[in-house]
């Protein structure tokens, strides 16, 4: 097997759990009649973004990487909200916790090295860097913004804000993958697209029965 069909195929393998948690989450909503945040959806979340991690790493991708980054400890924050965390044996949810610490200590010591591999990536031009950046954060905004909506509900929550958002910054990756010819990106994003409008049909429909009962 060669370097880059590892690669993939890490990649891959973490857009397989991705979209398995969607899926997962979307199955268990239909049932339910409405939108649901299944202890399934977290654990497949941070086993993937762990996985994705690296898979950015490997292709050098900074916006990738950035994505990962920034949802990382929420989905750490939702798995302890549904009781999952406690339940993980103490060596591993050290080694949850600390990784991307370590990583951002390499990136830190490594500083020069991280700015020249990254933003001047000839394979990457600096307008596609900022492009798919912006991608990903809008998209990982949906997780911030499922944070501070669960928070304030004290428990594991998916509003409809976090479905739209979902829906903007896909769109936006799914362009970034296009232009990059990255086939994990497209296919991965694309998967969720049909869930993430059903779960704002669920939702909605889920609001009208409960207006109807009053």
């Amino acid at each position: 097997m060669g370097e880059y069909t590892l690669i993939l195929a890490i990649g891959f393998l973490a857009q397989i759990l991705f979209s398995a948690r969607i899926l997962c989450q979307w199955i268990l909503s239909e049932r339910a009649k409405q939108v649901v945040s299944p202890s399934i959806f977290w654990i497949l979340s941070i086993a993937a973004s762990y996985l994705l991690c690296i898979y950015g790493w490997l292709r050098d991708d900074f916006a990738i990487i950035l994505g990962q980054f920034i949802s990382y400890y929420i989905y750490l924050w939702n798995l302890k909200e549904k009781g999952i965390w406690i339940k993980v044996p103490t060596v591993f949810r050290v080694l949850l916790v600390a990784t991307p610490l370590v990583a951002c200590g390499f990136v830190i010591h490594n500083f020069t090295d991280f700015i020249e591999e990254f933003f001047h990536n000839e394979d990457v031009p600096l307008w596609l860097l900022i492009f798919g950046s912006a991608g990903q954060i809008i998209f990982t905004l949906r997780f911030i913004y499922q944070w501070l909506y669960s928070l304030k509900h004290n428990e594991s929550l998916l509003p409809a804000g976090f479905w739209i958002i979902s829906l903007v910054g896909s769109f936006i990756i799914i362009s970034y993958g296009i232009i990059r010819r990255d086939p994990v990106l497209i296919l991965g994003q694309s998967v969720g697209f049909i869930a993430y409008s059903r779960n704002l049909i669920i939702g909605y429909r889920h609001a009208k029965s409960l207006r109807h009962e009053e």
